[in-house]
C-alpha cells in the first residue's frame, strides 16, 4: 500500500513521533495507519495518546527580513497556551523558525520538517522542534510561512498576535511601506485592488444588497434605475473594505492608501497571518482543573 507525505504528517501529529519515524514506520506496515501507529508504540517512539490529542491553538506570528539578500519571512508556530507563547524560549525558537525558511527556502511544512536545521546542523527542523517539545512541555507544530523576495517590509501588532509581510516594487519609500504594511494590519483588506477582488464575491454582495433593498419597505415604490444606482453605491462601500489601495488610509481616513502611496511604488503583494485563526481553540473548565489539582495533591 501506498502512502504519501500527508500520511506522514497525519500520523506524526496522531503519535507525535518524529517525521523520519513515522516515514519509517509506514513503510514497514506498507502504508497502514494503525500499524504503523502499533509499530511507533512498540518501538516507544508514539507520545501518550493525551499528549498526540493536545490542542495547539495559541502560539506566535513572527517576521524576519534578511537586509543583505533581500528575503522576509512570515511564520506562524503553535503551541498550547499562550503562557508558553509569551516565554524567550518559544519566541526564540519561532525566530530562528523564521530565519530557517530565510536561508533555506522550503515549499512546504513537510519539506522544511525533513530539511536539516539551520540553526543546528547535525539536526532535522523535525528533530529540533521535538527537542524543544520535551523541553517546553507543549506540543509545538508550524502551522504555516511565506517568503518574499525583494523591496519587503514586515508588521507584527500585539506581541505577535497579527503579522503581516508585504512586497512592493521598490525600497525608495521604507517609512511609506511600513505604514502600507500597518494598514493591511490594521484594516484586514482581502485583495489589492479592485481588479484583483474576487468576482464571485462582488456578485454574492450584489445579490445580498438586492435582497436587502427589496425587503425594505421604504423601497418598493423605488424606480429599477434608481436601485441600481443604490447597489452600486452599496459596491463601492464594501470595495472600501476589502481593497487594499481603496481603504481609508489609517493615518488620514480622507485619503484612500492608494491616494497616499502617490504612485510611489507598487504593492506587489502581501500576506497577513492571525495567529491561530480557524483553529479550534481548546475549551478550559477551571473548576474541573481546580478539581484534578485537588485529586493530584
Amino acid at each position: 500500500m501506498e502512502f504519501t507525505a500527508k500520511d506522514v504528517m497525519a500520523l506524526r501529529e496522531r503519535s507525535g513521533a518524529g517525521m523520519m519515524d513515522c516515514k519509517k514506520a509506514l513503510k514497514e506496515c506498507d502504508g497502514d495507519m494503525e500499524k504503523a501507529m502499533d509499530y511507533l508504540r512498540e518501538k516507544s517512539l508514539a507520545a501518550s495518546a493525551k499528549k498526540a490529542s493536545r490542542i495547539a491553538a495559541e502560539g506566535l506570528v513572527d517576521c524576519f527580513v534578511c537586509e543583505k539578500c533581500g528575503v522576509g519571512v512570515i511564520i506562524e508556530v503553535n503551541c498550547e497556551t499562550d503562557f508558553v507563547a509569551k516565554t524567550d524560549a518559544f519566541k526564540e525558537l519561532v525566530h530562528s523558525l523564521a530565519m530557517h525558511v530565510a536561508k533555506k527556502n522550503p515549499a512546504t511544512v513537510e519539506e522544511m520538517m525533513a530539511q536539516t536545521y539551520s540553526e543546528d546542523e547535525s539536526m532535522t527542523v523535525d528533530a529540533a522542534i521535538n527537542a524543544a517539545v520535551a523541553k517546553i512541555g507543549e506540543k509545538i507544530t508550524i502551522r504555516r510561512f511565506a517568503r518574499y523576495e525583494g523591496f519587503v517590509d514586515t508588521y507584527v501588532h500585539l506581541g505577535g498576535k497579527r503579522g503581516v509581510l508585504l512586497k512592493v516594487s521598490n525600497g525608495d519609500y521604507p517609512e511609506v511601506a511600513h505604514d502600507v504594511a500597518m494598514q493591511i494590519a490594521a484594516a484586514s483588506p482581502t485583495c489589492l485592488s479592485k481588479e484583483d477582488c474576487n468576482q464571485a464575491d462582488v456578485e454574492h454582495e450584489r445579490e445580498i444588497l438586492a435582497e436587502q433593498i427589496k425587503n425594505d419597505p421604504k423601497s418598493s415604490k423605488t424606480p429599477a434605475a434608481i436601485i441600481e444606482k443604490m447597489i452600486e453605491g452599496r459596491i463601492e462601500k464594501f470595495y472600501k473594505e476589502v481593497c487594499l489601495l481603496e481603504q481609508p488610509f489609517v493615518k488620514d481616513q480622507k485619503v484612500s492608501v492608494g491616494q497616499m502611496i502617490n504612485g510611489r511604488f507598487e504593492v506587489l503583494s502581501f500576506v497577513c497571518f492571525v495567529m491561530g485563526e480557524g483553529l479550534e481553540k481548546r475549551q478550559e473548565n477551571f473548576a474541573d482543573e481546580v478539581m484534578a489539582q485537588t485529586k493530584k495533591a
